[in-house]
């Protein structure tokens, strides 16, 4: 029998072009200085929820009695605290004043890719978060794709922080995750789950990429 981690990464690789194709347009477009300013502002916008979210799912978790798995999410919880934190502080180097705009309303593209996890966490099953973990961290940022950035953009490296960070730390989360969802039961209803949100996840993060890349035209910004 397949392992569901491994059938939960067929599943995303099949439908995870489209996240990197929107990966790409946005490295490629015009204003590659302006364009990491804007990422990262919209990813304080999303990160800035995963410990809140991480918690919230795994009192959901122990209220159902599923004692590992709130376990797994409190302990991946705590790894996150303070993620939200590096981020401003890279946008600090590069753009004083872009914290100011944080304070504004997020763009629906943000709550329809963190949102939609709350829903499933309270009205279905915790369970569902597996799939949103697996994607954000399933493929961390290649040294290659960060030099590149540091060239395009002439940021010293200390404004690629959190992203050099994570590219040292998310395939260690892989490893955990894929352990966790090996020791699921095996419950349709449970991989279901899981592979819903992940897939939610995959087009909702294209849908932010393909913003801030400016397409369509109306761009998510820090401006």
């Amino acid at each position: 029998m397949t392992p569901p981690s491994i059938t939960l990464r067929a599943k995303i690789d099949l439908t995870g072009h489209a996240l990197r194709s929107a990966g790409n347009s946005l490295w490629r477009a015009p204003d590659p200085r302006r364009r990491y300013r804007d990422y990262l502002c919209a990813m304080h916008m999303v990160i800035r929820a995963s410990v809140p979210l991480l918690r919230v799912a795994a009192a959901r978790s122990a209220e159902l009695g599923e004692t590992e798995l709130a376990g797994y999410l409190d302990r991946h919880a705590e790894e996150e605290v303070g993620h939200d934190d590096w981020l401003l502080e890279d946008l600090a180097l590069i753009d004083p004043s872009a914290e100011d705009a944080l304070r504004g309303t997020p763009p629906p593209s943000v709550a329809g890719l963190v949102g939609a996890q709350y829903y499933w966490v309270l009205h279905h099953h915790p369970v569902a978060l597996l799939g949103y973990i697996a994607v954000l961290e399933g493929e961390a940022p290649s040294p290659a794709l960060l030099e590149h950035l540091e060239r395009s953009t002439g940021h010293p490296r200390a404004a690629f922080r959190t992203l050099w960070r994570h590219a040292a730390l998310d395939p260690g989360h892989r490893e955990d995750l894929d352990r966790m969802l090996d020791g699921l039961p095996a419950v349709r209803e449970r991989q279901d789950a899981v592979g819903t949100s992940a897939l939610h996840t995959v087009r909702a993060a294209a849908e932010l990429l393909r913003e801030l890349a400016g397409e369509p035209a109306e761009v998510l910004s820090c401006t």
